[in-house]
């Protein structure tokens, strides 16, 4: 159901809700209205009998009771102190009208004598004014739902229309133009903050698309070289290769560019693990998963001086350094950033862990490397890219990337800092 229709179908129930409570509450302060203005008649009609006919004396006086029956259906007797008849009468009910009889009684005090009369009548006029009464409410009513739905069907359609505008604007953004944006109208009510919003979901998917077309590129251009490379010593090979020697130093040759390919799959494949539904976190020591990542840069770069410090933790923590996680993907990501600052740094790397508050661990990993500059500290995280400092050295530029998802996956950020000539510092902190 649209939500044009709903508002009406809504608005329409209400407001009818509202005029049937309202009619009946009308009807029935009008209906007791009537009643008590007719017993007071019928009141006023008995006294006033009462006193015509008790001072008469008997019916056969001056007056006789039938010409005091003013009301249609009337009924009249008086009753004595011992409760005897004394006056009896009583008009003709008209066919069909027995049932609107109404009746009550009062004391009449004369020379010391107290009569009851009692009488009953039917209030053919009230009632008239009270059915006509409930006709107007009832046409009154549907009239008035007509005219509402009416008015919300176009009050619905004014209200409705910038948002029907929006759909018509988003359906036209494809994958094709997606730097389209829609019109955010005045930026204050709640349709423009529909288009905001819109809008600023359309840049994070543009902005998503553009990462994916590079990744593809630079993932294409990865992987093409060395399969250029590797078809080129086969096929050479196969042509000029005459003796043992040179068929193994072809293959040596395809063998380093098979590595290659190797690392490079399995760098993707890690990456696209680290994009997959979060995996389960389970209690772990950072310390732990950091000592196992130097084991690995020390075993990579045997020659290579690492420093490391590790802070003083809370005395109230239950564990110390330790968090939920998932070890082996902490441990690539610290092994990422150790292998980038054991890689573009000759000196020695300063690694620390420490503790920022009862709640923060946080990892620094500094070197002495050439740094890198504002433009490329700007696109680290790009997967596949590499800053023009990391030029001849090895490397397909997934690790930061990578580095960064494990981090956000634990809840944590990952800050590059860098001064060109100085160095780079890699900090992460994580939720202990």
């Amino acid at each position: 159901m649209l939500i044009r229709t709903k508002l009406i179908l809504r608005f329409t129930i209400l407001v009818a809700g509202l005029l049937v409570v309202f009619s009946a509450f009308v009807y029935y302060f009008q209906a007791a209205a009537r009643q008590q203005r007719f017993v007071h008649r019928m009141e006023a009609s008995a006294l006033l009998a009462a006193r015509v006919l008790i001072r008469s004396g008997h019916p056969a006086g001056p007056v006789h009771p039938r010409d005091l029956l003013m009301m249609t259906g009337e009924r009249l007797r008086v009753r004595g102190p011992g409760g005897q008849t004394l006056f009896a009468e009583a008009a003709p009910v008209p066919p069909g009208l027995a049932g609107q009889l109404e009746s009550t009684w009062v004391r009449y005090k004369a020379q010391g004598v107290t009569y009851r009369v009692e009488i009953a009548a039917i209030d053919r006029l009230g009632r008239s004014q009270l059915d006509t009464l409930r006709l107007i409410l009832v046409v009154g009513n549907v009239g008035t739902l007509l005219l509402i739905i009416l008015a919300g069907w176009v009050l619905a359609n004014q209200f409705l229309q910038p948002i029907a505008r929006v759909v018509e604007q988003v359906e036209l953004i494809t994958a094709s133009n997606l730097g389209q944006r829609v019109d955010e109208g005045n930026r204050r009510d709640e349709v423009a903050r529909l288009a905001i919003t819109f809008n600023q979901m359309l840049a994070g998917v543009e902005q998503a698309f553009e990462a994916q077309k590079s990744f593809l590129s630079h993932a294409s251009h990865e992987l093409r070289t060395p399969l250029a490379t590797l078809l080129g010593t086969l096929e050479t090979s196969l042509a000029y290769d005459d003796n043992l020697t040179d068929s193994k130093e072809s293959i040596a040759s395809g063998l380093e560019d098979v590595r290659h390919l190797i690392a490079l799959t399995n760098g993707l494949l890690t990456l696209a693990r680290a994009d997959a539904p979060s995996p389960r976190l389970l209690p772990v020591r950072l310390d732990e998963c950091l000592t196992t990542a130097l084991a690995y840069a020390q075993a990579k770069y045997p020659g290579h001086e690492v420093q490391l410090s590790i802070g003083p933790a809370p005395a109230d923590a239950p564990e110390p350094f330790g968090l939920p996680g998932n070890a082996e993907l902490l441990t690539t990501a610290l092994f990422n950033l150790l292998d980038n600052a054991c890689k573009y740094s000759q000196a020695a790397v300063a690694v620390s862990l420490s503790y920022v508050d009862a709640n923060t661990l946080e990892i620094r990993v500094q070197d002495s490397g050439p740094g890198i500059t504002p433009a490329d500290q700007a696109r680290l995280f790009e997967p596949l890219f590499r800053a023009r400092s990391a030029a001849g050295r090895p490397g397909f530029g997934l690790g930061l990337p990578l580095a960064q998802k494990v981090v956000r996956l634990h809840g944590g950020q990952l800050a590059i800092e860098s001064v060109v000539g100085t160095g780079t510092t890699a900090t992460v902190r994580l939720p202990g």
